[in-house]
């Protein structure tokens, strides 16, 4: 078993009250890590933080609110003495038909999905530039590589955060701070509930997919909790995809 020496690191997730958020929260929790939840579910914050009060700290957020995002790093200090780890995982994706959505939805999408992301990458970056250290990790989506149908909003957006991570992970690659995307297939989480309730449409969904299953929540904290490591120290501005090989087939 390799030891991530994540021991005693604090660590900050955003979306973390259920998916794909609530595994990466649980995965860094047990590696020892110290963590501060947010997400807009408060309830289902509480029920993760009381697994462990001393460790775990859970802070009702929304995503369009930039002064709030802003301020979770300062929130994470305050309680645990640093920061050293942010996911940024909250993400919205509305699908519809590319006319028949307005501004308004286009904004939001992008509040939520990139800039919050930097606002959050920009608050922590701040105290992580100063103590020479620090992991940025965002999750992103395969969506924001190709493209999907009915998804525009949220194809263009995790195109964004994609480039926000190459580019900065060059800025800050002499820094000592890390910044890195992970992309997600398809994920038997709620976001993908109608395909998962129709066996019709599950199976279509799975002939795209050369493994020919969704991936499980639980499967993408390992890789969450490897970036966050300095076992992953020459890794930067890099997108890792995780996808059971549906992007990479011809």
């Amino acid at each position: 078993m390799i030891d991530l020496l994540l021991d005693g690191k604090t660590a900050m997730v955003t979306g973390a009250s259920r998916g794909l958020g609530r595994a990466i929260a649980e995965a860094l929790y047990e590696q020892g890590v110290r963590l501060l939840a947010a997400a807009r579910s408060i309830d289902q914050l509480k029920n993760l933080e009381s697994r462990d009060p001393e460790r775990i700290r859970a802070v009702q957020c929304d995503m369009q609110d930039r002064a709030a995002v802003a301020a979770l790093p300062a929130t994470a200090i305050s309680s645990f003495g640093r920061i050293d780890i942010v996911v940024n995982n909250a993400g919205i994706a509305p699908a519809g038909k590319f006319v028949e959505h307005d501004d308004a939805l286009w904004q939001k999408v992008m509040a939520v999905n990139v800039l919050a992301p930097v606002a959050l990458a920009r608050a922590a970056g701040v105290h992580m530039l100063k103590q020479g250290s620090g992991k940025i990790i965002n999750i992103a989506s395969t969506s924001g590589i190709l493209g999907k149908s009915t998804l525009v909003a949220y194809s263009s957006s995790k195109g964004a955060l994609l480039q926000m991570t190459k580019a900065l992970g060059a800025e800050w690659a002499s820094r000592g701070v890390q910044v890195n995307a992970i992309a997600p297939g398809a994920f038997e989480t709620d976001a993908q509930r109608l395909v998962l309730e129709s066996p019709e449409i599950l199976k279509r969904r799975l002939g795209k997919i050369p493994q020919h299953r969704m991936g499980t929540a639980e499967e993408i904290g390992p890789l969450v909790c490897y970036l966050a490591s300095q076992k992953s120290s020459f890794i930067t501005g890099s997108v890792l995809v995780i996808d059971g090989g549906e992007s990479s087939k011809l």
